[in-house]
Parts: C-alpha cells; structure tokens; sequence
C-alpha cells in the first residue's frame, strides 16, 4: 500500500465539491499539496484547513480553459513543490439542457474545461514523471463516462473521452511506473448540479434531488485515497445509482428502459 505522507499531490477543482474533500483527505494523509481552481479566494480558505494536517501547502489558482498559460503554471508549481508525485484531474462542468435545445458553443465549452484542459494539463506533467520514472495520474470521470444520461450529452461525450484517453495513456505507461487511477462517481452531494451548463450559457443554480441525496462528499473522497493508495486502476464510487454500470453492461435491454425516466 502506497504511503502518501509528504507525497506532492495536486488537486485541480480543490476549492469545493470532490475536489476540496479529496484535500482535507490528502492532508490527513500527510501529503503536501498544490490547491488549484479559478476561485483563489476559496482555496485560501481550504488551505487554512488543510495546513491543521499538514506543513505544506501552497494555491495556484489556474483556468484549465487557459491552456496557454498552463505551460507556466506547471513550472511555478514545479519551483515551489519540487516534484508532483500525484496528479488528481478533478476540475470539470456538469450540464443540464436537451441536445436539441444547446448551442454547438456550450458543448465545445465543456469539452474544453472537462477534457482539452485535462489532456493539456496531464502532457505538462507527464515528462516530469517520465523522467523521475515514477508518478501517478488520477482523472475523476463519471458514471455518465460509462453510459449516455439525458439532458448531459456535451457532459458525458467528455466524460467518455476522458475514459477513453487514460485508459489508453495507462497502457502506454506501463513499463514507466507511472499509476493511471479512473474515478467514476455517480451522485455525490456536491453542487456540480447548481453549477452546470444550461442551453442558455448560465448556470443551472438548482440542487438535483439525486444529487441532494447523494454520497456525502468526504466519504467519497475517502475513497478516492483509499484507491490512489492501492494503486487501483478504476474506481466506482456512489450509491445505487452505480449499479446502472452494469446493468448497461449485463442487461441492455432493461437499461435502454430505466435510462429514458432519468429527469435530473
């Protein structure tokens, strides 16, 4: 079992949801950690908490659609780390409207936070851990990465792309010894619902009722460590909702029937 006391852990989308529970985790862990997100003021609050647990914590406040400014960043983080043991993707954007009702703009938006800003992130990071030969890569995808869920086709097709991309990434890292960890939650009670895309470029400011009754945040996230620890290649994590998996994969006919009453 991997030991992440003083490992350099970066966090993207740390300044709530999975993201700021994954970094209370870490810290209680020992690690010393690199809090990201667009919401600097909100990451400083985080790192005031996570510094109870450990000495070391610094905030890069950052937008993965940026990707020009990413190059610098990754430096900076460098300098002031030294090293990044574990890169955790976390930052993303859900969506709430119908395909035939959202502009191509929207569906380009989250694909470009949700998998171009990962994608651009991680190859800036991935020389580093060639050459250390030694890292580990962590993306949180989605259930909605593993079969289409109505009124989030932009949000799944990047989510399904983020599955795709590192699941190959960790075939072509396997002689490196370099960990690629895929996260799939289901509902979480986080406010990616009040936070998602609508057809008309604002934010949906709702809680789902499924999200409402979701798995609390820091027990997912407990999760999370435990599976960075094991060094597990996937991870499902959520309630019930997860079985839809494999029910797509074991029973598609019944899916294809429960999938369509799917409201929120």
């Amino acid at each position: 079992m991997k030991c992440l006391k003083e490992k350099v852990v970066w966090i993207t989308g740390a300044s709530s949801g999975i993201g700021e529970a994954v970094a209370y985790a870490m810290a209680r862990e020992g690690a010393f950690l690199v809090l990201s997100g667009r919401n600097a003021a909100k990451l400083e609050e985080v790192k005031i908490r996570c510094l109870q647990f450990t000495p070391k914590c610094w905030v890069q406040a950052m937008d993965l659609t940026a990707i020009e400014q990413l190059d610098e960043l990754v430096s900076v983080v460098l300098e002031q780390a030294g090293q990044i043991d574990i890169l955790i993707n976390n930052a993303g954007r859900s969506q709430r409207s119908l395909a035939r009702e959202t502009p191509l703009r929207n569906d380009r938006d989250i694909m470009e936070i949700n998998f171009f800003g990962v994608v651009a992130l991680t190859k800036l990071v991935l020389p580093h851990m060639l050459k250390r030969q030694s890292g580990h890569l962590v993306v949180v995808s989605s259930v909605t990465g593993k079969f289409g869920v109505p009124m989030r086709t932009a949000y799944s097709a990047s989510k399904h792309a983020v599955q795709g991309y590192f699941e190959a990434l960790r075939a072509e890292l396997v002689h490196d010894h370099i960990q690629v960890t895929i996260v799939s939650p289901g509902r979480i009670k986080t406010n990616i619902s009040r936070n998602a895309l609508t057809k008309d470029g604002q934010s949906y400011n709702k809680m789902d009722d499924g999200q409402a009754n979701g798995l609390p945040a820091d027990r997912c996230a407990e999760q999370i460590v435990r599976a960075i620890k094991h060094d597990r290649k996937e991870l499902l994590v959520g309630k019930k909702e997860i079985a839809m998996v494999y029910i797509r994969r074991f029973l598609p006919a019944l899916f294809h029937r429960l999938i369509t009453k799917i409201k929120n």
